[in-house]
């Protein structure tokens, strides 16, 4: 039997990238996933038709999360079409990258509401789902940006940081209705989107260098990401509360970024 055999998942951003593989994996896994996106909606649709070539359910939803009223209609479309949520992943995510003092109020409103407070107000709309399945697993994407200072990252961290926390409260408040509250901050990864900042960073090799840099000899993979993922959503899991597992192959360890 499958480990997610007739469970529902919703993968926010989940057309192309890290999302893209959360969904496929937990499909392959027996789950039926929501599939969210904001601006593309073909990627998204392939992702759907790849979950459904599995025998799995698949639902589109073209959302902005970043806005109360996204949020809003991604979970009337979830409980209209589904009518519970087993599992929640917050993938989705933007951000302004440019020094702090070039930073505007837009940029950090959209990168705050994007990354941190649409899981706040996601877990509001997915608990009263879960609780009909007597429980369930919200997993949010975080980054080292949260604890390290990067380049230009000042606004994405800052968010990243409140997501970090906002895991630890909801997984505190969360625990008695049995919904586990995790993160998981994956290192460099290998994305399309990776590869195409490297072609065009004024320091070309950031591929490379973060290869050399890395103990485990590779970058990680979106699959690594997503295996981790189910990790945190399945039985085995079950006493990891409220925590952030870094999944980059020993990278922050070798001390050489």
């Amino acid at each position: 039997m499958n480990l997610f055999q007739d469970k529902i998942a919703l993968v926010t951003g989940s057309g192309r990238g890290i999302g893209r593989a959360i969904a496929l994996h937990l499909a392959k896994n027996g789950a039926d996933v929501v599939v969210n996106f904001f601006r593309n909606r073909a990627p998204a649709e392939e992702t759907a038709r790849e979950i459904e070539a599995l025998g799995r359910r698949a639902l589109v939803v073209k959302a902005d999360v970043g806005e109360i009223e996204g949020i809003t209609k991604l979970f009337d479309e979830v409980e209209k079409n589904f009518g519970s949520l087993d599992i929640l992943v917050h993938n989705a995510a933007s951000g302004y990258n440019r020094p702090a003092l070039e930073q505007k109020p837009k940029g950090w409103d959209w990168t705050m509401n994007i990354n941190a407070r649409a899981l706040l107000f996601a877990a509001q709309r997915a608990v009263p789902l879960m609780e009909k399945r007597g429980g369930g697993s919200i997993v949010s994407i975080t980054s080292a940006g949260s604890v390290r200072v990067l380049p230009d990252y000042v606004v994405v961290g800052a968010s990243k940081a409140a997501l970090e926390s906002l895991t630890r409260y909801l997984a505190v408040e969360l625990a008695p209705k049995n919904i586990r509250v995790n993160a998981v901050s994956p290192g460099l990864v290998e994305t399309d989107a990776l590869k195409h900042f490297d072609s065009m960073n004024r320091e070309a090799g950031l591929i490379e260098k973060a290869i050399v840099n890395t103990p485990a000899g590779r970058l990680v993979t979106p699959g690594d990401v997503a295996e981790v993922v189910a990790f945190l959503c399945s039985p085995p899991a079950e006493m990891i509360r409220g925590q952030v597992l870094v999944v980059d192959g020993g990278y922050l360890l070798s001390g050489k970024q």
